[in-house]
């Protein structure tokens, strides 16, 4: 895998990195620290990772990480950290979605470069906000929809950007799993107790967790624009304050004379026998494309009036796109940790480059705040169109 932004010294040096939640008892923080980790770009060097200041300072202790870097908040660390000669220059916010917005306002108002789990917030006031700030910031702001750092997946996307689907008809989406198929969150689980509560999550239960992240790849490989939406957005289990499947029907925005395509996304956390069933199917007037997490090395490709191909990761046929981000060759998979990996990489490139003012590579490519406020947009668009009984809204 080659990731460069340059080949001086100043801009290699490995990227001196902090991180906002992710301590004991964590899932998603344990996961980006092995994604930063993988391809050598990072040091983890302080951490805020409790908001209980004792529970921060054991779990950055466990880490190896210096006591006096192990801080109580993400606000004492944000004017600490930044008042060091040796800060960090970048941090991961890996909390619950209601910690998003301040935790990133307080580092890129000092200029330290985020990147920050999904959704980007948990409300649509707050994206907004934090996009002006990001806009205003000197730092770079990079969102971990890290299904989109997959080579297969990358490879779809240029096989759409050059034409060989032609004409984009359908897009189809669909996420279900079946981990809260009963009431987990009375049981106190960590995971189930935040992704289920409104105050902490937001608007949107399994639309904001997993609905987001199946819209983002749609969005990312077709490159299409959503203009409105009707949803009919549901929960399941007694008692759960919010959405466990939501079936959505889309309408993408035209491009120049073709006829809008048409979409169609269901997530679910409620699909009993499910796992992690993230899957995105795309068709034109001359192909189609389909790609899933279970096997992530492999995509399907195929030509109106000819045989099904399937394209392997590193084998013959897969682009320039897919092969920058491939690390070991055909056969031996890569998987869930390898693309979250990418995005980390994606990043440093950018960073490394904005240390001296390079110009980064065009092919490196990361979500954005932009594309966290669409997340959020989606989100918000799904609950309102349900609540006017599937009614079509603009998003």
């Amino acid at each position: 895998m080659t990731i460069e932004a340059s080949k001086s010294d100043s801009v290699s040096a490995k990227i001196r990195l902090g991180m906002v939640g992710g301590g004991q008892g964590a899932f998603i923080g344990a996961v980006h620290r092995m994604a930063a980790r993988l391809d050598d770009h990072y040091d983890l060097v302080a951490g805020a990772l409790s908001s209980t200041p004792d529970k921060s300072k054991a779990s950055g202790v466990a880490l190896g990480l210096d006591p006096d870097r192990c801080y109580g908040s993400f606000a004492e660390m944000a004017e600490k950290e930044a008042a060091r000669s040796d800060g960090i220059e970048a941090v991961s916010i890996v909390t619950p979605n209601h910690v998003h917005f301040a935790a990133a306002k307080a580092f890129l108002e000092r200029g330290i470069h985020v990147i920050c789990d999904k959704p980007l917030t948990s409300n649509l006031d707050d994206a907004r906000k934090l996009k002006e700030v990001a806009d205003n910031s000197k730092a770079l702001f990079i969102l971990t929809h890290n299904y989109t750092g997959y080579p297969m997946v990358r490879h779809a996307r240029e096989l759409v950007q050059t034409g060989a689907l032609g004409d984009l008809r359908l897009v189809q989406m669909e996420y279900p799993q079946d981990w809260l198929a009963e009431p987990v969150e009375q049981t106190g689980a960590k995971q189930a107790v935040w992704r289920t509560d409104p105050a902490q999550s937001g608007v949107g239960g399994s639309t904001g967790d997993i609905g987001t992240h199946a819209y983002n790849l749609g969005s990312f490989i077709s490159g299409l624009e959503l203009e409105e939406l009707a949803a009919d957005v549901h929960t399941f289990v007694e008692g759960r304050r919010l959405d466990d499947n939501a079936h959505v029907m889309m309408r993408f925005k035209a491009k120049g004379a073709e006829m809008p395509a048409k979409g169609l996304l269901w997530c679910s956390q409620v699909a009993t026998g499910n796992e992690n069933g993230l899957k995105v199917r795309i068709y034109g007037t001359k192909a189609g494309i389909e790609w899933t997490q279970a096997d992530p090395n492999y995509l399907w490709f195929t030509k109106l009036g000819e045989p099904k191909q399937l394209i392997t990761r590193g084998g013959a046929g897969a682009g320039s796109a897919a092969s920058r981000v491939t690390r070991i060759p055909s056969g031996h998979p890569e998987g869930y940790l390898e693309a979250f990996a990418t995005i980390y990489s994606e990043a440093a490139a950018a960073i490394q480059a904005a240390r001296s003012g390079a110009t980064v590579d065009p092919a490196v490519v990361y979500p954005t705040v932009d594309d966290g406020v669409k997340g959020v947009a989606f989100v918000t668009a799904c609950i309102e169109s349900s609540r006017k009984n599937g009614a079509w809204v603009k998003v």
